[in-house]
């Protein structure tokens, strides 16, 4: 910011910054704005774009976000946090609420400003969540609420009025199970992240949602290898809930999910072992099948796929990897290129939206004393002037709650016609789509370098490891986030135009991004469409492993989130078959059709009721 810059955002933004490097303790911490979501990476946060508006309330939440980043860089100890780290679903959500509790009472307790801004966080989550309208407990995650009440026990502060009556829902069974001093240790050891960890434990296994987890002996506790060993091999814990425990609602096992998804299907885990029969298996033999392990939030793999390394990997925004000038010039460029099709995208739009507009399922409600005249029981009125019940009302079904994404393939192989025709039709869909009502995310999936970049340097710095697994760095660009609207984000779309920005395409690691993505999501349908040209390749990963392993990878992806999730999946192949990869796909030889069988497909899926999950066999120990 200049000195005699009078920008309020700018001025916000240096007073918010000055506070985050205080709270943080980092000189060198700076603060932007960018993106949909709050997010911190070295020496950087990242808050949302502020809104024309900026008001009081809206500075208040983006203070609340910084606040929360620099404490938590300040007082989390990210190894210390892992080793204590649960591995039962239910049991690491509430492991993680419980440390953010932590964090915000010692950081806060001699900043009031700090707790109002943080408390402004969680009343914004609250009413994100709809807990106010909570009627059970099925309503509201149990992390959720043990969140609220452990922070009020450490800060004294009391529960936010909008979550208030979820976490009441909750209160007399968390009592029950912890007693009257139940969380007196937790209070006592909050300035000691590796104690209160061990308390937490404590805490866990008196709600029977976990076992205990095993400190490392203390000469493997700073090896980073064996560390990293423990972490891919998280401790199974008891997924099932006590009896006399309220029902865990759906919410819950999202929830759950995005912090790393159970093991199912068997008493012990099983690798998945690919062969051609497991190639062809159906829908309804997938049910039957061991369940796979998907990544959680820290990219620990599942099955026998590894990851080298994450520390070169990127998700970034679009308009961080061109200036503002080329994203106009490209944009042009694309610009062009539909006005060419100007035809076919206003007989596209419109087709689409009156596909989805059908979709609000219209009635009468007739015999009312008031509303419109009813034509049709004139009759009544002369035959009797007083009659009262000769009006009609129309009623309207609204439409469901949906967010689409858009996953592209942003790789060498998508170069010239393919990509642009991508991005023209991602274009018409997302228009259309928030025509219609519908959220809309695209996101594209693509690598830094070829041929393995820095990943691959580090490999061979360490003496070239045998079987290293995923050897790239992975680039997943945010063209447009569900929350951002059209005319903030259309000049984006026009990067994938750009020379250079295509490289390889490690798919079924992208897909886990853009599905934990949409997992975070509250809507009530949500859908994936994938387009790509092929399987994935990265040459660098194939030369070091086997042939078929970013193959395999792929596989257990697309089956766990086609049979387990409640995430719909469509993939559509740009002149290769992806229908043997995925249960709805299809395949087309021309570029020049993908605008109409988006239009197709996508119709079809409005069409079909919302998927849930497939939980397969019953969990047994």
């Amino acid at each position: 910011m200049s000195a005699e810059s009078t920008d309020p955002k700018d001025i916000f933004r240096a007073a918010t910054e000055a506070t985050a490097r205080a709270l943080s303790g980092d000189p060198e911490l700076c603060v932007v704005f960018g993106g949909s979501q709050p997010e911190s990476g070295d020496h950087a946060i990242r808050l949302p774009n502020p809104s024309k508006a900026f008001d009081r309330a809206e500075k208040t939440l983006l203070r609340g976000y910084a606040d929360s980043l620099a404490l938590r860089m300040r007082h989390h100890d990210r190894r210390l946090h892992q080793q204590f780290q649960p591995g039962d679903t239910q049991a690491r959500a509430a492991y993680e609420a419980l440390e953010d509790a932590r964090i915000e009472a010692v950081g806060a307790e001699h900043y009031p400003g700090v707790a109002g801004n943080m408390t402004a966080v969680l009343r914004h989550d609250a009413t994100r969540m709809k807990l106010t309208a909570a009627q059970t407990t099925e309503d509201v995650p149990m992390a959720v609420a043990l969140r609220h009440v452990v922070r009020q026990r450490l800060t004294g502060q009391p529960v936010p009025a909008e979550a208030k009556k979820a976490v009441n829902l909750w209160r007399d069974w968390i009592d029950d199970k912890l007693g009257a001093d139940g969380l007196d240790a937790l209070k006592a050891a909050r300035y000691d992240q590796a104690a209160y960890a061990r308390e937490t434990q404590k805490l866990l296994e008196k709600l029977h949602l976990t076992m205990a987890v095993s400190e490392p002996p203390p000469e493997q506790a700073g090896d980073n290898e064996d560390t990293q060993e423990a972490q891919d091999s998280p401790s199974r814990g008891q997924d099932e809930q006590p009896e006399d425990a309220p029902a865990i609602s759906e919410s819950a096992d999202v929830t759950a999910e995005m912090e790393g998804a159970e093991t199912q299907g068997g008493e012990q885990e099983t690798e998945f072992d690919q062969s051609e029969e497991d190639t062809d298996m159906t829908s309804d033999d997938a049910d039957d099948a061991p369940q796979e392990r998907p990544n959680d939030p820290q990219g620990r793999p599942f099955g026998d796929y590894r990851i080298y390394t994450t520390a070169y990997d990127e998700v970034i925004e679009a308009a961080q990897l061109a200036d503002a000038d080329e994203l106009d010039r490209l944009r042009k460029t694309l610009d062009k290129q539909l006005t060419q099709m100007q035809s076919v995208v206003s007989r596209l739009a419109n087709r689409l939206q009156r596909q989805l507009m059908a979709q609000q399922t219209r009635s009468w409600q007739f015999d009312l004393e008031e509303g419109i005249l009813d034509a049709a029981r004139l009759s009544r009125i002369v035959t009797n002037p007083y009659h009262s019940v000769t009006y009609k009302q129309e009623s309207e079904t609204k439409f469901r709650d949906t967010v689409v994404s858009l996953l592209i393939d942003n790789s060498g192989s998508m170069r010239g016609r393919p990509i642009g025709i991508a991005a023209m039709s991602t274009d018409i869909l997302a228009r259309t789509l928030e025509r219609c009502g519908v959220k809309t995310e695209i996101l594209g999936f693509t690598t830094r370098a070829w041929k393995g970049g820095a990943s691959r340097e580090h490999w061979l710095a360490e003496g070239k490891p045998a079987h290293p697994g995923r050897l790239n760095d992975l680039r997943h660009i945010i063209y447009k986030s569900a929350e951002s609207p059209w005319r903030h984000a259309h000049k984006n779309l026009g990067l994938m135009l750009r020379e250079g920005i295509l490289k390889e395409n490690i798919d079924g690691e992208a897909l886990l991004w853009a599905h934990a993505r949409l997992l975070a999501r509250s809507e009530q349908r949500r859908i994936m469409m994938v387009i790509s040209d092929g399987a994935p390749v990265d040459d660098s990963t194939l030369s070091a492993n086997q042939g078929s392993y970013l193959e395999d990878h792929l596989r257990r992806v697309i089956r766990y989130i086609e049979t387990q999730s409640p995430v719909q999946l469509l993939a559509i192949g740009i002149g290769h078959d992806v229908t043997r990869y995925y249960q709805r796909a299809v395949t087309i030889s021309d570029a020049a059709e993908l605008g109409h069988v988006m239009t197709d497909k996508l119709a079809e899926l409005f069409d079909d009721r919302p998927k849930l999950p497939t939980r397969g066999r019953p969990l047994r120990r």
